[in-house]
């Protein structure tokens, strides 16, 4: 028997979300001339240059995209990031992903940025699962869901189309 889909959050639904977020990014940060955008590869990526458009169009900061590549299946692997510890010590940072399950990718990937100083840290996804097996929330989010633990969430970023979709 085939799972059933089901969609959580349309098109028109994710970009406003994408909108409220950045307002909600730039309230946090009205002081800062510039802020780093930190997506985990792939879809925390491509959400984060969502993020960086829109708070460009709300605000005069500066938005810096930083692309982290972490492995999902082994995250204590080496962390990459598009960007040197220097260019985001002392700054303020924003992780960001689109889902947020259990939290590994999200804890694993906060340990990497820690490791320099940092004026502020926050996180931020677009839909929350609420099954955490660590402390990390979610500073900043689109939607929050209580999902059992064997349905999958899938975000899809394509074509400018967007969906977010429950299996």
């Amino acid at each position: 028997m085939a799972k059933k889909s089901t969609i959580i959050l349309t098109d028109q639904e994710i970009k406003h979300k994408i909108k409220r977020i950045a307002y909600e990014i730039y309230e946090n940060n009205v002081e800062e001339k510039e802020i780093i955008l930190a997506g985990i590869a792939e879809n925390g990526y491509l959400l984060a240059k969502k993020l960086k458009i829109e708070l460009s169009k709300i605000s005069q900061l500066t938005p810096v995209l930083c692309k982290v590549e972490i492995d999902k299946k082994k995250p204590r692997n080496t962390i990459k990031t598009s960007l040197n510890k220097i260019n985001y010590t002392d700054k303020s940072i924003v992780l960001i992903d689109d889902v947020l399950n259990s939290g590994t990718t999200l804890i694993y990937a906060v340990k990497h940025f820690i490791e320099v100083p940092l004026k502020r840290f926050k996180t931020a996804v677009l839909v929350d699962r609420n099954h955490k097996k660590y402390p990390v929330k979610a500073d900043f989010k689109g939607i929050s869901l209580s999902t059992s633990l064997n349905e999958h969430i899938s975000v899809n970023f394509d074509n400018n189309k967007f969906e977010a979709v429950l299996k």
